[in-house]
Order: C-alpha cells, then structure tokens, then sequence
C-alpha cells in the first residue's frame, strides 16, 4: 500500500495541552494488584515478574515459536506479566482469575451462566468506521476494532475470554476492552449501547516480535502527563543535538528545516556508456509529465525510465567491515519549511557539504546491522548493495533513529515510546517514493510512501526527516491516547498458534485474521523493525506460501493451528476467521483446514475493512470486500451421542445442531436471499466432512440423506429449516421484496460458468462478484483444477469499457469459443508432456482441459494420447467422469 506523509508545514514542536494527573500515571506510582500479589507500583510489578520470566527462559526457549534474542533483549521487551516477547507463561494463570471474576459478574447480574449462542453473526459489515487508534497505527494488514466489537457482542457476554492466534497488531484485544461501554467513538462505531456491554479478556498471540510489541502498545494505559512530557523533552533534545542534519539554505544567511529530500538513480547510456540522472530525464515539471524516454545529452541515444542500466560504486562500510557495491545515487530536490511555508530547492553546494560532513559523522549510538536473511523480499535487493538492515537508510536518518532510540531506551515509558519509533521505521528507510501525479500538479504538501507487502527499493527515494516524522507520530499518539484501556485487561504471548500451553476447553470465542497463502510475507517484511527492537521471528512453522513452503504445507500448518484453538476452545462455541485473498485454492485450504481441526463452517459474510492497500487499489484482481467465516465447535453432547449411539440416527443429530447454529433469514437491498449453508449439498458435505473427521463410517448415500431431510425439515426456497426456524423464516420472509438468487454453487469449472452467467444476468464488476464468487465455491472435486474467477471471465464474458463484466452475445461468445478452445489445448499439451515422462504423474488437472483434449484427440483419431493421459491422471476424475471415461474406454478398443 502506498502510504501518504503528511506535510510538515511548521518547525518540529509539540503543544499537547495535557498536565492534569490521569490513571495510568496513577497506576505506575500507586499500588498494582495481578494474578493475586500486590506491589507497590507498576515498575516494583515490572522488575519481579521480569526476573521471574529470566528464570523461566530455558524452559520456554523449548517452544515452537520461541523468537530469536539473547535473554537480556527478551526480557527488556518484555512487561510481564502482562506482555512477554516469548511463549507467555502466566496466560492459565490470567484464564483462573478471569474465570473467578465471572461468577462475580453472575451474582451482579451483570453476566448469565449457560448462555447458548445459536445463530452466527451473519450482518455484512459495510459502514465501518476508522477509529483514532487505528488511524495511528502501522501494521500490513488490522481489523478496525469496530468490526471486531460487533462480533464480541454477538458471541460473548461481559467477562469472556476471547482468544486470538493471529493477532498481528493486537486490535482483538482492544476491542475485549473497548466492549466496557465507556467510549462515545467506540459505541458509534462498534453498535448501538445495549445491555451486553462489558469488558472482555483478551488473549493475543502473534508469532512475530513486532506484532506483539505493537499489540502491547495498544492495550496498554498510556498517561497523557507522562507521554506530554517525555515527548517534549525528547523532541527539544533532538532537535537540540541533530537539528543541524536537516538545515538547508534558504537566501543568503536564513535556513529552514528539511522535509524530504529525493535521491535519484544514475544510470549508464548504453550507447556511450555516459552517466546520466534519471530524474534530469524523465521529470519534467514544466510539461508536467512523466517521460517513459529520454535522450543522451551526449550522444543522443533514447534512453527509458523502466530498462536501463544502473550505474555502480564502492563504498567501505565501517559497520560490517567490508567494502561494498552499491546503485549510485544523487539528491536531486528538498522540500523544506522557512517561516511557517512550505519550499523547495534543487541541492546547492551547502546541502552536499553537509552531506559531506554527515558521510565522515561517526555514530555514536547502536544501531542494527543484521544481514537480511534469505528470501524473496528480504534477498530482493542484494543487487543493489542494499544487503543488510541499515542499508535501507540514509547516513542522516540512521544518525537521528539511533539517536532517537537510545533516547527512548532510557524514558520511564519505554515500552511506549517504542510503539512510535517502529511505526517511524519503515517511514524513514530508502524505500518510500514519490507519487508522481501530485507532485507534477504542484500539491501543497509532499507525496510520497511506500508499498505494502513488499521491500521494493524504488529509482526515485524519499528521506523523510526524523524530526518532523516524530512531531507527527507523537501527535497522532496523543490524540490516541484517551482511547486506549485505561487498566491492563489483555494478555499478549509471543510465540506460535502450534503450541499455545493454554488448557483445554478455556477460550469462550475466537476471532482471528490469520495469514492467507502467500498474500504477505510477514517475517521478512517485519525483519527490519525486529532488528530495531533486538529480537527476531523464528519462522521456521510460519503459515504462509513462499519459496520454502507449497500451498500444502501452508495447509498442513493452518490444519494444526486451527487444531490448536479447536482444542482450547469451549465446546459449543464459536470462531470467526477473517479472510483476505483472491485465491480459490487458498479460500479451500483454509475451508479443508477448518473441517479438518474438527469444526464446523456455519456462514460466510462480507467484511469491508475500508480502502485496502495499493495493491488492492490498482491490481485486475482487486477486491473491495474481506469475508468471514463463521464456525463453531459441537457441543459435547453431540460427540457423546456419535461415541455411544447408532451412527444412522446420529445423523440427525448432527443435522439438529447444525441448523441450529444457521442464519435462518438473510436480507440484502429489501430482498431475501439464500442461505447457501441451508442447501442439501452443503448439508451433506458437513456431515460428510464431521463424520470422516472423527473416524465414523457415513452410513447414508446422497439420495438417502434427501430424502431423511424432505421427511424430517420443512423445505423453504430450496432450503432445509426445523419447524420452529421455519415458521419464523415465512413471517420475515413477508416483509421482503421477494427472494433473489439461488442456490447455485461453485463445485467443478462448469458450475462456476454457470454460477457467472447467472450473476451477469446483469453487468457487475470483479470487485463486485469476487466475495460472492469465494462463497459460493464448494466441495471441489479432488484433483481437479478449478481456475480463478478472472481467469474464468477472461475466457467466458466480455469486459466493458466502464470495467463491468456482462454475458457475450452471439458474434462474442464465438470469438470466446475459439479463445477458450486454445487455451484448454494448451494446459492439456502440459499434460501430454509429463504423461510421456517415465514416471510423470498428474497429480491436479483442470477438467474442462481435459474434456477438451481428449475430444481433439478422438477427432484426430490419437487414440494413443488419451490412454497416456488417462493412466497418469487422477483415477476419480477418470472414472467419476462420464465424458472423459466415455472417450478413454474408446480409445481402449481402438488401440
């Protein structure tokens, strides 16, 4: 995502405003009770859990997940027990208290014992608002903590404890507390007050030292006195010490403050082999144009922005000792401020003697020379010198951040402090660019920033100050402050969702935003803010894709997380897992995942975060909406009844709790739509999946099972309701503008064409049919490829001019044939390929790609090709296919 900068039209300074005496000053100098002892203040409480967590380390060191750092940086970190940069080992002991408070709550009336929540939250989230915490907050990817509230209010009651495996950020945790009702910005964006409002607990855990450092920070007390304070402080001695790293010239004896300064590439002509800057090139401001060419002032050889050949040079680095090659570059404009207005210069002779003076400054400070570790963002820039952390800076802005930092180091908050500087980290490094279209147009305030999920070092870098980044970031923290808890109500644990040491049947609900595919690499992308903070990621068991780690292996390790929260989570209760990827085989693994840890899926709705990531904004696959889904856990008399019982009228039972736990009516624009889960397909294919997942043979065939639902359910639009949901689904029903959609579902090539022409019936867009279209996909068959949904409407539909997608017609859909012809022909010519291989096995084939080549081959009589191909793919799609076993047994007897 490109991230704006704000302008900084004003000296570095700080007016906050704030001297009274508040709670969280009160609580670090009064006395703190926790987990049952009593200290005088917060920091008496800090120092004996901190020498407690330092004598557990070699235990917890034998967890998966544990990070990488010595004991001293973990510790430091750390702000037990509330908070460890470890596996947290008080998390049962936070549980046992927590569980005690709710029968305090239940004699106050303030909580019911035995509350069962039988429908999922199903309500598309389409009218979020950002919050001002999460407005302050950097992380790749967070849930506004209005989303997540209105999931807590649904699920739990006021004392619950709510656990979150993935927690990034830490926003599940700020939402457990924000549920307390006290906050008029929390209430209008979380929902209406009603009577379940009440604290929530919070478990976070995050596999990442970054994430958990921020999660700490945001469901921490944060006093307005002593942040006022130390921000001042802090900002007047930097600015007191290394205000002259950001001075530039403005008339003859005035300066002002830098802003940014540009670097440009300088590239070789390939003609003449002549040094040229880029930026002279293709910038023209005049013209206000971009140019993609640009000719050689020296031999008039066109030259082009996007291929060229950089220019190199060799650079001694005192901090690894060695000498290196780096891409050369030159600053080529400032933006600076003088007397309250925004300016800006080409570099005079002033700036580069300064830049002369900064290049021979010897630092001072600690700051991190970690080499990147290998993978594909981390390795993405060895080609240009750019081979460990503190490459990714200037030599100014590494002298202000490790300046900053040993400064903050030594604050009475710290652990605060810190959450500002990492959200400084990535704002200062070399990879932020400029964005050209406001610039070009003469924009009042400096554009530039970075894009997300990546480490892309760009031909045109920005240095943003230090100094002004840190006005800003204190004043956005400020101005966060009074949302944030104002008591320790959340535990945070950094380590792996593997192996959590948390007791069974403890968690009252989920919500989680795990990592989806190969979206974001997060260990690589965080590996430079964890050099900052001296401890690592240990990603060996990171769910994710990436060079290391196949979509299976992806897979196999969100099945045994999901397994591990199945396990800690009481029986009956729910899960909301957050989705956010385009990918079909990604949405399916996470589904398989799902029903093989053992739970069952109930609904999946839309979640719009808001605007998403550049990414998201620019790319063909965009979306504007994430999905969730919602599953639960069977209750423990329903495994009772499938332990102890016939399997054949357990069936039943199965069938009872899960209609139960179905949306019974959904509305979308004044119309009711399907419940797809409600559907005999879907109702099989859960039962299917619960009964193999537990070991029990299924005793019913698809025809049986139909025909038990038409005698047991009454049947309603196409969908299975009990007597008492059905009576309710006709009275609600009457209030509508009738029933839109059916019941269509994604299951083989063919069914998403026909689910596609059925939801063109009307021109939509991708972004439109994307969460449908995710949905909608069910029970795959195995070992057949179903492809994308762009790749789909690429080959099938006509893409208009306003970007909306429609049905062909006649003259389309025969151009659209022969297109799609070719391309089937060409997957299966692959196919072919690894068939006459001495041991190519096709372990996945598109169908359609098959059903093509195979009737091809029959036509040119290659009897031949259509046995190799049958015998190397898998068998069930040979033999569960009428077309594709009709031409096989043919070619059979031809042979």
């Amino acid at each position: 995502m490109a991230k704006k900068h704000n302008s900084y039209p004003v000296e570095p300074t700080l007016d906050m405003g704030f001297d009274e005496m508040d709670a969280a000053s009160q609580q670090e100098n009064g006395p703190v009770t926790v987990l049952g002892m009593t200290f005088s203040n917060d920091e008496e409480r800090r120092a004996y859990f901190r020498e407690q967590l330092r004598a557990k380390l070699p235990e917890l060191r034998s967890i998966e997940g544990f990070p990488i750092g010595s004991d001293d940086d973990i510790v430091n970190l750390s702000d037990p027990p509330y908070y460890t940069a470890c596996p947290n080992p008080w998390l049962n002991d936070f549980i046992a208290e927590w569980e005690q408070e709710k029968l305090h709550l239940e004699a106050e009336g303030k909580r019911h014992p035995n509350v069962v929540v039988n429908e999922p939250y199903a309500a598309d989230n389409n009218d979020i608002k950002n919050d001002s915490v999460y407005r302050s907050l950097f992380y790749h990817t967070k849930v506004p903590q209005s989303i997540i509230i209105r999931y807590l209010l649904h699920y739990t009651q006021p004392g619950d404890v709510v656990f979150d495996g993935f927690a990034g950020s830490g926003m599940t945790g700020l939402a457990c507390q924000s549920c307390k009702g006290d906050n008029a910005e929390v209430i209008e964006r979380g929902g209406s007050l009603n009577s379940n409002w009440g604290l929530r607990h919070g478990i976070c855990v995050d596999l990442s030292p970054f994430a958990c450092s921020l999660a700490y920070n945001i469901n921490t007390p944060s006093s307005l006195k002593l942040v006022k304070n130390e921000a001042t402080r802090i900002l007047n001695e930097m600015i007191d010490e290394f205000g002259w790293l950001y001075k530039t010239k403005h008339s003859s004896n005035q300066y002002g403050t830098i802003n940014c300064v540009v670097y440009s590439d300088i590239i070789l002509c390939p003609n003449c082999g002549a040094e040229l800057n880029l930026w002279e090139g293709v910038v023209d401001k005049k013209e206000k144009v971009l140019r993609d060419y640009f000719d050689c002032p020296h031999c008039g050889f066109q030259n082009t922005l996007k291929k060229n050949d950089l220019a190199f040079e060799s650079k001694y680095d005192a901090s690894i000792g060695a000498s290196n090659r780096f891409k050369k570059i030159v600053p080529v404009t400032i933006t600076y401020t003088f007397d309250g207005k925004r300016h800006e210069k080409t570099p005079d002779e002033d700036d580069l003697f300064l830049l002369q003076r900064i290049e021979n400054y010897e630092i001072p400070f600690w700051f991190p020379t970690n080499r990147l570790p290998e993978g594909s963002e981390t390795r993405r820039n060895d080609k240009y010198g750019i081979t460990h952390v503190h490459h990714f800076y200037s030599k100014r802005n590494l002298i202000a951040l490790s300046a900053f930092l040993y400064k903050i180091s030594n604050s009475p908050i710290s652990g605060q402090l810190r959450y500002l500087f990492t959200g400084m980290i990535m704002r200062s490094a070399l990879v932020n660019k400029v964005h050209f279209t406001k610039y070009l147009n003469g924009g009042t305030d400096w554009d530039a920033g970075y894009l997300k999920g990546t480490l892309y070092v760009p031909p045109f870098m920005v240095e943003s100050s230090v100094l002004a980044q840190i006005t800003n970031k204190f004043t956005r923290y400020i101005k966060a402050i009074p949302y944030l808890p104002k008591t320790f109500d959340t535990a945070i644990s950094n380590g792996s969702s593997l192996d959590t040491r948390i007791a069974d049947n403890s968690i009252d609900y989920i919500f989680t935003d795990p990592p989806f595919g190969a979206n974001i690499n997060y260990s690589e992308l965080n590996f430079i803010m964890e050099s900052w903070l001296g401890v690592v990621t240990q990603n060996r068991t990171e769910a994710i894709q990436d060079t290391s780690k196949s979509l299976s292996d992806y897979g196999s390790l969100m099945s045994e997380c999901f397994s591990e929260f199945f396990r800690i989570l009481k029986p009956g209760k729910w899960m909301t897992v957050e989705f956010s990827n385009t990918s079909a085989s990604v949405w399916r693994t996470i589904q398989n995942s799902l029903i093989n840890a053992g739970f069952v899926v109930a609904n999946v709705t839309a979640l719009n975060k808001g605007q998403g990531g550049m990414r998201a904004v620019t790319t063909k696959t965009a979306v504007n909406q994430d999905l969730a889904i919602s599953c639960f856990k069977p209750t423990e008399q329903l495994l009772y009844k499938f332990e102890n019982g016939a399997p054949e009228t357990n069936v039943w039972d199965f069938i009872d709790e899960l209609l139960s736990r179905l949306p019974v009516h959904l509305e979308h624009s004044n119309k009711t739509t399907a419940v797809v889960e409600r559907s005999p397909k879907i109702l099989y294919d859960r039962l299917i999946s619960f009964y193999v997942q537990h070991g029990f043979p299924v005793p019913l065939n698809a025809q049986e099972f139909q025909a038990g639902l038409r005698e047991r359910y009454a049947e309603r639009d196409g969908m299975y309701f009990t007597p008492s949901q059905a009576a309710k689904y006709d009275e609600l029903r009457k209030h509508t503008d009738g029933f839109q959609a059916s019941l269509f579902l994604v299951d083989s090539e063919q069914g998403g064409i026909a689910w596609l022409n059925n939801e063109l019936s009307t021109p939509h867009t991708y972004q439109d049919l994307q969460p449908k279209w995710m949905q909608a996909i069910n029970g795959v068959r195995k070992g057949d490829i179903l492809p994308e949904l762009m790749q789909l409407l690429e080959e099938n539909f006509i893409k208009e001019s306003d970007g909306k997608w429609r049905k062909p017609n006649l003259r389309d859909d025969i151009d659209l044939a022969a297109l799609r012809h070719k391309a089937l022909m060409r997957e299966f010519k692959v196919y072919v390929e690894v068939a006459q291989k001495p041991r190519g096995k096709i372990k996945e084939a598109r169908l359609e790609a098959l059903r093509a080549g195979f009737k091809q081959c029959y036509q040119d009589k290659d009897f031949g090709t259509i046995i190799a191909v049958g015998n190397r793919i898998p068998q069930n799609l040979l033999t569960e296919d009428e077309q594709l076993l009709q031409f096989y047994e043919i070619a059979s007897s031809r042979v």
